[in-house]
């Protein structure tokens, strides 16, 4: 199927290259890694409801960060592990499109409620007295709304443009998971317009909210470095090491996955590929321990509930 081109119906996924034989051992982490990340996020999702001392608008994005991270882990592992323990290589030519939406969809609307809760941070630091005036229920609502859209908007032309394709060189894809770069470059076709539509998406989503985050920090510390008191300042900066911390790990592996897969050439296939499965997994499974182990609040309300039990 190499040598001609063709439409297919399906896809296969080849795992991690160069370690087909290794994948039984690798899944072992993969998998532990997995069940932290759902475990972890359910378990924050469910301490921030039953606990009205939560409900306060730091909280609700920490909620909402944790549901997306649960959806975005769970819209990779189940099949990456089914490759992995199973041997499991095809998934359908929609089922793939599928996948790559949530996926990329996901990504963005984490970027954006990491976004929202520098945007809280500022605020609340900045402005702590117009604080609930400004971050009100129907501002967060709105918030929520705008990054769901623009992840439709972004994302969704990235799978029409695919399927649009009237020939494919070969059906096997080099990679654990349908990732968008991975599937263009099986088509029989030009390429560049997808490939600058891509670097147009992750531009407008990865560059413009981490330039956004930037300003935001840039006054943070302003006015942190403004508090009369060093007890203040601590204070300050304690409630920004978490939202730090989490950015940090997500922004980190996504700018190198991104940027590996286009212009790391030199990289061996499985390490991009390792990375890139990473990514998914590693920021979901530690944003609720950083969260946890940082946020005092967070930390009571769970001790409060096992002790309760």
């Amino acid at each position: 199927m190499v040598n001609s081109s063709f439409y297919p119906s399906y896809f296969l996924l080849v795992g991690i290259p160069g370690l087909e034989h290794d994948h039984f051992w690798i899944s072992i982490p993969f998998c532990i890694i997995y069940i932290f990340a759902l475990v972890g996020n359910l378990l924050v999702m469910a301490v921030i409801f039953v606990s009205p001392k939560l409900h306060q608008p730091m909280f609700i994005f920490l909620s909402m960060l944790a549901l997306n991270d649960s959806l975005l882990c769970t819209s990779s592992a189940p099949k990456i592990l089914s490759i992995f323990w199973f041997n499991n290589k095809a998934i359908s030519l929609n089922g793939c499109l599928l996948q790559m939406f949530f996926i990329h969809s996901f990504s963005s609307i984490e970027s954006g409620l990491l976004l929202s809760m520098a945007y809280d941070r500022y605020v609340a630091i900045y402005k702590p007295l117009q604080y609930s005036s400004i971050i009100t229920p129907s501002v967060i609502l709105w918030l929520v709304i705008v990054f769901l859209v623009r992840a439709v908007v972004l994302v969704g032309p990235c799978i029409i443009m695919i399927k649009m394709f009237s020939a494919f060189k070969t059906n096997v894809i080099e990679h654990s998971y349908c990732e968008h770069m991975a599937v263009v470059k099986l088509a029989a076709a030009d390429i560049r317009v997808n490939s600058i539509f891509g670097l147009f998406v992750a531009f407008s989503i990865l560059g413009v909210d981490l330039f956004c985050i930037f300003l935001s920090y840039v006054m943070i510390f302003n006015a942190v470095f403004r508090l009369p008191s060093k007890e203040a300042r601590q204070k300050a900066f304690h409630t920004c090491t978490p939202h730090i911390s989490v950015l940090l790990s997500f922004y980190t592996m996504a700018i190198f996955s991104f940027l590996s897969h286009r212009y790391g050439k030199k990289i061996p296939p499985y390490i991009h590929i390792i990375f890139s499965d990473m990514y998914l997994l590693v920021p979901p499974m530690l944003n609720p321990v950083v969260y946890g182990m940082k946020t005092t609040l967070i930390r009571e309300e769970i001790w409060k509930i096992i002790w309760k039990r």
